[in-house]
């Protein structure tokens, strides 16, 4: 950890050195920009609390790797340079841990804790005891070794004794120091355990772009964690966004090779304090460490962090409970298994075990057919798990999924469910392998799986379950906003046969539906009014509301931003679409291939005789000042003195622009009471966080 003198040093520092060209200055000071980027690649990794551009960063950077290949005698193993990919690992060596990694025996509940504390009292034989309190982190384990202040070696946890060799992968994570000063404390000899992580947002982001790639989706982050550090390629494990928390030392030695714990170090709190100083990511007294006086103190912070777990910005599974001081820990010593003097409280399962009773196939509004897993009803997180999506083809061979199967379910994050694994050990024989559609399940039309894409789609745009889903689709909140008009009663009056196309939602026979069973004059009134108000909803929702494939709400807005016409867009080239800001190459065909098709202007012209706004005033649509011009807003939590579509035209009414997820390129993050997870992403990536007045105070 860096003081904040030698901080402002480092700073001081980062101004001179992007200032030199002359070689022959930085190779002068060539110590100093190797310090200045292990200075902030520790701000970045370890605190995330970057004080620099990547800009700047990248330019440092640069320096010193160009002014290493000229120069080749100056490179050492510690060097920021040194962490790239040193090509393929065909295979990882077995080795041998200097120490073994232990597992910890589980406690569920307050009742097994104190049967944890009367055991270890009995056996160290005193009552004057201090715990720690720490995470323990849903990850994969590794063992990282060091010798007089170098990385040497790293290796997965294995069995427990024997690993395998990850040195290659360890380097590229900048979360992991290559060199720390142990001599400062007089060790020569440092092995530490610790668990490679994938933050909740990073994991987040990750699967976003595979989804949109058209990729399959990681199951968890812990899996996905342990299979990055097996990757042959340490270029593409570099890129999985890893980092690694240390919280325990298996050995640290001299130079003589005797001991220095218990003799200079007294307790797990103070060797953490080390570990954090000397750059690592380690559990922080006061954050994710808690010294307690007594179990009933342990206890208590166990709940609160149960309770508060989601806030968390990494997956944790439970907390690690320790004895504090080492000489006590010596007295209370081992099993085969675990630690006396350590137990695990593991938090409420987020995962369960349940039958896969079939898997049906649901037809989407752009045609694509998605298997459901049907489930024997399982509790999971607070509610009851019956159904969960299972993606496509792909991911079904993948998870080796068959109906009959026992299968793991989790839900992290009180987020949608997902299959963990199929659990193939315990089949009987009798379960039946997933055949997947060649013909769509609602029109028998042949199924069609574009290159590059795992979802296999009806390409039959008459296809009823298309044709009722694109429906729900243009009545909804987001789009047309026809209240009173839901999915139940889109699907009865499509069977009923008065809507069979988006254009008939506005020729609905009134008098008949009202004599329906569950309607009446009141409600049909309601409904009429409600369709006649769609009218006038803007362009951009209207746009949104026609199910364009790629097309959501902000591109809806970005292709309407100049259109003072919804026909415009019908004589726009592929070309001028794919200029317009944020519209790529997929949504630009699209948007060219809808508005080129002759039943989809049909389908516009009659909307457009049944009078629904078709035109907009692109001058009222200028801002009405300039005061937020280039800036990015979210919104979270509840506003209390605006409703946040309040807040969003106040934003864009001054030039700004509000988007819905948090990134390093927002520029602020305004929250509101009850503020949840985008807070905390926020904080992560060192979002400036704005509260309601202060952001009215800008405005």
């Amino acid at each position: 950890m860096y003081s904040k003198k030698q901080t402002q040093q480092l700073l001081q520092w980062t101004d001179e050195l992007k200032q030199q060209e002359s070689a022959d200055d930085l190779v002068k000071n060539i110590e100093q920009l190797r310090e200045v980027l292990r200075f902030h690649d520790w701000r970045y990794y370890v605190l995330t609390e970057p004080i620099i551009a990547d800009y700047d960063y990248d330019l440092l950077f640069k320096k010193l790797k160009n002014l290493e290949e000229e120069q080749p005698d100056l490179v050492t193993t510690d060097s920021p340079t040194q962490r790239v990919a040193r090509g393929l690992t065909k295979d990882f060596p077995k080795v041998a841990h200097l120490s073994p990694m232990l597992s910890l025996s589980n406690s569920y509940n307050a009742e097994d804790l104190n049967d944890f504390d009367e055991s270890l009292k009995k056996v160290i034989d005193t009552n004057q005891v201090t715990y720690t309190l720490e995470p323990k982190y849903d990850g994969t384990g590794i063992s990282l070794v060091y010798e007089n202040d170098q990385l040497v070696r790293a290796a997965t946890r294995g069995n427990g004794s024997i690993g395998d060799d990850i040195t290659n992968n360890a380097m590229v994570l900048k979360s992991i120091p290559l060199s720390a000063k142990f001599s400062d404390y007089g060790i020569a000899r440092m092995e530490i355990r610790g668990e490679v992580l994938i933050r909740k947002s990073v994991f987040e982001t990750m699967n976003q772009e595979r989804e949109a790639a058209g990729e399959n989706l990681f199951a968890n982050a812990r899996n996905t964690a342990a299979g990055a550090m097996r990757m042959q390629d340490s270029a593409e494990v570099a890129k999985r966004g890893l980092e690694v928390f240390v919280y325990s030392v298996g050995i640290a030695e001299d130079a003589d090779g005797n001991s220095v714990l218990r003799r200079q170090i007294k307790s797990h709190s103070q060797l953490l304090d080390i570990l954090y100083t000397l750059g690592f990511k380690a559990p922080k007294e006061g954050r994710e460490l808690h010294k307690c006086k007594d179990i009933a103190e342990v206890a208590k912070y166990c709940q609160q962090w149960q309770d508060t777990r989601e806030e968390y910005p990494y997956e944790i599974d439970g907390m690690v409970v320790k004895l504090d001081e080492l000489n006590l820990q010596d007295i209370a010593g081992f099993t085969a298994h675990h630690p006396r003097w350590a137990i695990a409280f593991k938090f409420k399962a987020k995962t369960a075990t349940t039958r896969l009773l079939d898997i049906e196939f649901q037809v989407g509004r752009t045609g694509a057919v998605t298997p459901v897993a049907k489930l024997s009803p399982v509790p999971l997180a607070g509610v009851t798990i019956s159904s969960i999506s299972v993606h496509n083809e792909d991911y079904i061979k993948e998870k080796d999924l068959r109906i009959g199967d026992l299968v793991e379910i989790e839900r992290s994050g009180d987020v949608i469910p997902q299959i963990v694994r199929s659990i193939t050990d315990v089949r009987s024989g009798d379960e039946k392998e997933v055949v997947y559609p060649t013909k769509c399940p609602a029109c028998e039309t042949s199924l069609n799986r574009p290159e590059g894409e795992a979802v296999w789609r009806c390409d039959n745009p008459n296809c009823s379950a298309q044709v009722v889903e694109r429906i729900i689709h243009f009545v909804a909140r987001d789009a047309m906003d026809i209240d009173g008009l839901g999915k139940s009663q889109v699907k009865r009056f499509y069977e009923l046969g008065f809507l069979s196309s988006i254009p008939q939602v506005y020729k609905l026979p009134y008098p008949i539906i009202q004599d329906l069973e569950g309607l009446g004059e009141r409600s049909v009134k309601k409904l009429e009014l409600a369709i006649d108000a769609s009218k006038q909803e803007p362009i951009h929702k209207l746009l949104y509301g026609l199910g364009i494939r790629f097309v959501g709400q902000k591109t809806a807005k970005i292709l309407t931003k100049k259109t003072a016409n919804l026909f415009d867009l019908k004589d726009y080239t592929l070309e001028q679409l794919q200029e317009m800001e944020d519209i790529g190459p997929k949504v630009a065909q699209s948007v060219f291939d809808f508005f080129k098709d002759i039943q989809a202007i049909k389908m516009l012209s009659e909307l457009e005789q049944a009078g629904l706004n078709f035109t907009q005033d692109l001058s009222a649509l200028e801002p009405a000042s300039t005061k937020l011009e280039g800036m990015t807003f979210v919104f979270t939590g509840t506003l209390v003195k605006m409703t946040r579509n309040e807040a969003k035209k106040l934003v864009e009414d001054n030039g700004g622009k509000v988007t819905g997820s948090v990134s390093k390129k927002l520029s602020y993050l305004v929250a509101g009471e009850k503020a949840g997870s985008k807070l905390t992403k926020a904080n992560d990536l060192g979002v400036k966080v704005l509260s309601e007045d202060e952001f009215l105070g800008m405005v």
